[in-house]
């Protein structure tokens, strides 16, 4: 089955996308956070898991959350086909990509997915909202650099939404699974200490 492209959502790609290709600046400010804002979602999550052992838990549910946000878009990709602009063809595209569905986006899906999994968690509010901001710039600058459609940004909130809301409902039974798991990295982590106290 094909997902039609609704008339709002075309109208307002070319909103976005018919300003690239007209500023090198522009275009290259977003090309970049079209394709590596992603990429501080999964430091910072490193980051915590392997600084602030007190955030392991957060650090964990928000990776579960763009797994199964993940396996939401793949099970949606089944049944639905969504062609991303340059196959129907429309727009102006700054990044070469597959021609596959677009519906939802993958990238946009794993940043809204830690977004808001930080968000349900009262201590890492603040940073949750700057999460949730950057991915909703990314989200646009994949937009404006030709390889989604606004709608698949929006599918994509709703996707990271269904499952860190999962995520938290079972949330009681897979905190003890989590306490399994750290406390074996912990364990690694301790061995690993020790060997390099002994070598020196």
């Amino acid at each position: 089955m094909s997902f039609m492209i609704t008339d709002p959502n075309l109208t307002l790609f070319h909103l976005i996308n018919d300003i690239a290709g007209k500023n090198h600046v522009l275009d290259s400010t977003m090309i970049f956070a079209a394709k590596n804002i992603i990429y501080i979602f999964a430091a910072y999550l490193a980051c915590i898991w392997l600084t602030k052992s007190e955030y392991r838990q957060e650090a964990l549910f928000a990776g579960y959350a763009s797994v199964l946000g993940l396996g939401i878009n793949f099970i949606i990709t089944l049944f639905y086909f969504h062609p991303r602009p340059f196959m129907v063809p429309t727009g102006t595209l700054l990044i070469t990509h597959a021609a596959e569905s677009s519906f939802p986006s993958d990238h946009a899906t794993v940043m809204f997915s830690v977004s808001i999994m930080l968000l349900a968690f009262n201590y890492l509010r603040y940073r949750g909202a700057i999460f949730l901001v950057l991915a909703f710039l990314s989200g646009l600058a994949r937009v404006y650099s030709g390889l989604h459609f606004p709608m698949d940004i929006a599918g994509s909130f709703l996707v990271a939404s269904l499952s860190t809301g999962i995520l938290l409902t079972l949330k009681d039974y897979l905190i003890p699974v989590n306490r399994i798991f750290i406390s074996y990295f912990e364990n690694i982590e301790k061995k690993i200490i020790k060997g390099r106290l002994k070598a020196s």
